[in-house]
């Protein structure tokens, strides 16, 4: 009965392909590409053993890189961790379970052990699996939520990328299909295909197709990433070996711009049907569980994030709306204001007639919500200057729209030109404030010291030695005795230890050096906090 069932899906897929091809809507389609993915599709193995690989169970290992992430800005990227995975990937259905095992050693050592559902309509986690989980996740044994709506996108977006199947389901619907001017890289010539999602909303792929084998080399989507802009994201496909008949790429490689993000060995692939109940999503999480969001997906956020495990599981993005009510200003003292609310904290200080920003987190989102908090209290009052204190992504994601308001931007020595590229990056896939408005960004580095002010009130910046970033910076106000350091130390949020973390000692020695007398220092994570119990820790006066 099992053989019977399996024959007639494999006669119906088969048919459907058939049909669609001699159907009118092959004329959607170029024959240059129909003519390519069927020469890929055959040395795949074929429709026919395509069509019958229903499913599959990976075992295997991911080694995370972050680019922005580095000791050095544009240095090498730095190693997140190393996973072990096991994946029930039910290809007819789009749908996997996958078991994690997550070895972090960034931003510090830990290990996550968690399950994954992802199905085209929902999303579901159980276990921990990263350092901010969303208030549904918390106090459950074992910890479980639904995925949000751009997690599941990105989720999905990714399952189908990978899938043995890709071709083949797109060849059933030849519309989907449109030809794309050769692609070079790296001195190789591919000819490209343009693939449209299966999920409407969703980038298309851009498949790279050997022109020795045929077989498919590279499948790449255009990103809009704050940093390096319309950028392109290739999983490069390698070591292809035979699997029930289909060849299936045993080492796979995602490039960002070119630079490796994630390293994938397949240990071992089998070939068998995944039951239903593997990858059904328990029914009081399915019914409250957000549908995939359809446009404008920050989709490096959301993945690189989780690389990192540190990805705040929400919709909002920068904050968890069950926890918070969302972005605020916290007054630390008079004309001095923190914003909280949400993973990533700024500094506003008040001059006669301006505004200094400390920090544009998360992303351009963010930094409106920002913006109009400030238009709000600060009335005329513009955003003169903004200081960026290092370079990491999660800390200046949100920077271009402050330099569409036409504010100066303070960064360490050194990293100046990395941030003229960012500002100059473009931005056409998800047009921002800058990209709507276009300027050139004015920028200082601070060598070591620079003081911004009006003549009443200044804020200091000193570039300070840590073991984080180079270049990095940290503020100080010092008529109202307030500094603010991001990543070093995150007051409010870090219990202090028996002793000074190697950040945290670099906050004392920096205040020492430069003989400054702070009551409190506010972080770019947590909230604020008083200074003297971390300067007592250290033994400083």
């Amino acid at each position: 009965m099992q053989r019977t069932v399996f024959t007639h899906r494999v006669l119906l897929a088969l048919a459907a392909l058939a049909a669609a091809c001699a159907s009118g809507r092959v004329q959607k389609g170029s024959s240059a590409a129909l003519a390519a993915v069927d020469r890929a599709i055959d040395a795949l193995g074929g429709a026919q053993r395509l069509a019958a690989l229903d499913g599959v169970v990976v075992r295997g290992t991911v080694r995370h890189l972050e680019p922005e992430q580095s000791v050095r800005v544009d240095g090498e990227p730095r190693l997140a961790g190393d996973s072990t995975f096991t994946a029930f990937r039910a290809l007819d259905a789009r749908a996997a379970r996958i078991e994690w095992v997550r070895a972090l050693v960034y931003p510090s050592a830990r290990e996550y052990r968690f399950t994954e559902i992802v199905t085209p309509s929902a999303g579901y986690v159980e276990g921990v699996d990263t350092t901010s989980l969303v208030k549904a996740a918390q106090g459950g044994s074992p910890p479980r939520h639904a995925m949000s709506g751009v997690r599941l996108a990105a989720a999905q977006r990714e399952l189908d990328r990978t899938s043995p199947r890709l071709l083949l389901d797109a060849r059933a619907d030849p519309g989907r299909l449109a030809p794309a001017p050769d692609e070079t890289v790296a001195g190789a010539r591919f000819q490209a295909v343009r693939v449209a999602a299966a999920t409407p909303g969703a980038p298309p792929f851009l498949l790279l197709l050997d022109p020795a084998s045929g077989l498919p080399a590279r499948i790449r989507t255009i990103d809009a990433d704050p940093i390096y802009g319309d950028v392109p994201y290739d999983l490069v496909l390698e070591d292809f070996r035979e699997v029930a008949g289909v060849k299936i790429a045993h080492r796979q490689r995602y490039e960002l711009a070119g630079r490796e993000i994630a390293r994938i060995a397949y240990a071992s692939v089998e070939a068998a049907p995944v039951a239903p109940e593997r990858v059904e999503i328990p029914a009081e999480v399915r019914a409250i569980a957000p549908r995939p969001v359809a446009e404008q997906v920050p989709y490096q956020w959301v993945l690189r994030r989780q690389h990192i495990g540190t990805y705040l599981d929400s919709d909002s993005v920068g904050f968890d709306p069950a926890a918070s009510p969302g972005l605020r200003l916290a007054d630390l003292a008079d004309g001095v204001a923190q914003v909280v609310g949400g993973t990533h904290n700024s500094l506003v200080v008040e001059l006669a007639d301006a505004l200094v920003v400390v920090d544009a987190p998360v992303g351009e989102a963010q930094s409106q919500v920002v913006l109009d908090l400030l238009r709000e209290r600060y009335r005329g009052k513009p955003v003169q200057k903004l200081v960026l204190t290092h370079h990491h992504m999660d800390h200046v994601a949100g920077a271009r729209a402050f330099v569409a308001g036409g504010a100066t931007v303070y960064v360490g020595a050194g990293n100046g030109a990395h941030f003229a590229r960012m500002f100059a990056a473009p931005h056409a896939l998800v047009p921002d404030a800058l990209a709507r408005a276009p300027r050139k960004a004015e920028i200082v580095e601070v060598a070591d010291r620079e003081a911004i002010g009006d003549g009443k009130r200044s804020v200091e910046l000193f570039r300070i030695e840590n073991p984080h970033a180079e270049g990095m910076l940290m503020a100080y106000v010092p008529d109202a005795r307030v500094g603010f350091v991001a990543d070093v130390w995150s007051p409010g949020r870090d219990v202090l230890g028996a002793k000074l973390t190697p950040g945290q000692a670099a906050v004392v020695a920096a205040v020492r050096a430069r003989g400054l007398s702070p009551l409190r220092f506010a972080g770019g994570h947590g909230s604020a906090a008083e200074y003297a119990p971390l300067a007592a820790l250290a033994g400083a006066p």
